[in-house]
């Protein structure tokens, strides 16, 4: 017999372990379509208008009072609830909020009078929904995420728009056919429905699941819970005002907020239709800003990850501000395509800038940038607050609302010119 001389058997490759996917992106899914369900109360008002004005006899400046009194809350809670996280927990002061807005939203169908309104919507859901503003997400990805910061926080910032997206044409479609009740009562069950939702899936810290934040290099423990939230909110905001960034950023934010939430979400609606437009048909424009809104939210998240925040910040209200000065020309009893144009636009700018403000903050004031961001963001929801107000008074004493329009693109261009002072943090240009 032959001698056959047997080979070795190659050596086997140990299978490539599979890529699970990061805890944080599941907790990032978590927290966007919790925005989405607490997000048909920023739907709603612009509805409201011309329903209470005509069954109450309420003026529009008494209507505007309230929703300003919503969203000024909505802003001035925001530090203190992203104080409170830091206290009891992301989940629980969520769930808490939710409920909050839930009980005022449906409270208001009882309503009587006009102090009832400014308590249920303005009150009631204006301190829900500051425990659910933009610093929710901003603690969020600062916990979660040490890489992808930008992006992540152009997602979340872009769930208010999917929110205001799937609502505002049912909303609109209720208060139509139906009456403003239902419409009140939908957003109501809506953020109910999240509470369950957020207890059971939602984690405070990567540390409660025994990993590390995405793109950390070592494990941090979950420090212990911070006592005091409301002296650390205040004393944060002390530290943070002693600094020529703190309000320079202020006062980008809060034009941000009174030509978006202040003027167009409260506003537009209301204006369209004075011009002939149905109301469906406006609330849609509203709606397509949203799918836009995405778009531009995800799309600036991710250039803050790779260009200059400030300069981002400045070609943003620019552009706004030159596109509000077009408006007043462009309404119209149908929807033409100049209307589509604006729309688009306005949609691509109009959360743009939270991911540079957000990266703006955490560039200057690290650990505390979280309640930083909230004590900005509360300057975006005043300044919501005074155009929301001022808005329905313009149209009351002129008949219609160009001139606060004109009024918004200049400040605009004012905020323009703010964002491109702002100077880089010593670290970040040390990094260069």
């Amino acid at each position: 017999m032959t001698d056959v001389t047997r080979r070795p058997a190659p050596p086997v490759s140990p299978a490539p372990a599979r890529r699970r996917v990061h805890r944080a992106w599941f907790v990032a899914a978590v927290t966007f379509v919790t925005i989405i369900g607490a997000a048909g109360f920023a739907s709603l008002p612009g509805l409201l208008f011309d329903p209470l004005h005509e069954e109450f006899g309420w003026s529009r400046g008494t209507i505007g009072f309230a929703v300003s009194v919503n969203l000024a809350l909505y802003g001035l809670t925001a530090p203190f609830a992203a104080a409170l996280m830091d206290r009891f927990g992301i989940r629980r002061v969520v769930a808490l909020a939710l409920t909050v807005i839930s009980l005022g939203s449906a409270l208001t169908v009882v309503m009587t009078a006009a102090w009832q309104l400014v308590l249920f919507w303005g009150v009631l859901v204006g301190l829900g929904s500051g425990s659910m503003a933009l610093a929710f997400a901003a603690t969020v990805t600062n916990r979660w995420f040490v890489r992808r910061r930008g992006l992540v926080t152009g997602i979340l910032t872009a769930a208010g728009a999917s929110g205001q997206l799937v609502f505002l044409p049912l909303l609109s479609w209720l208060v139509e056919e139906r009456g403003w009740r239902p419409a009140a009562i939908t957003v109501a069950l809506a953020a109910l429905a999240v509470v369950p939702f957020v207890w059971l899936l939602l984690r405070d810290h990567p540390a409660d699941v025994g990993i590390a934040a995405y793109g950390a290099e070592d494990f941090t423990p979950k420090p212990p819970p911070a006592k005091g939230a409301a002296r650390r909110a205040v004393t944060v905001l002390f530290d943070a005002a002693r600094t020529g960034p703190f309000w320079l950023l202020v006062g980008t934010f809060a034009i941000c907020g009174a030509t978006t939430n202040g003027l167009i979400k409260t506003h537009f609606v209301p204006a369209a239709h004075d011009h002939g437009m149905a109301v469906t048909a406006a609330a849609s424009l509203l709606a397509v800003i949203g799918i836009f809104d995405i778009i531009g939210a995800v799309c600036s998240g991710w250039l803050s990850d790779r260009y200059e925040t400030r300069k981002l910040l400045a070609v943003y209200y620019a552009l706004r501000g030159v596109s509000l000065m077009f408006l007043p020309m462009l309404l119209a009893p149908s929807v033409q395509p100049p209307m589509i144009f604006f729309i688009v636009f306005y949609g691509l700018d109009w959360v743009a800038t939270v991911p540079p403000t957000i990266a703006l903050c955490r560039e200057y004031y690290g650990d505390d940038s979280a309640i930083v961001f909230g004590w900005v963001l509360a300057s975006h929801q005043v300044g919501a607050a005074v155009v929301a107000f001022a808005g329905g008074v313009a149209r009351d004493v002129f008949g219609s609302y160009d001139v606060v329009w004109y009024a918004a693109g200049a400040l605009c261009a004012v905020a323009a010119l703010m964002a491109l002072v702002i100077r880089r943090a010593p670290a970040a240009v040390a990094k260069l």
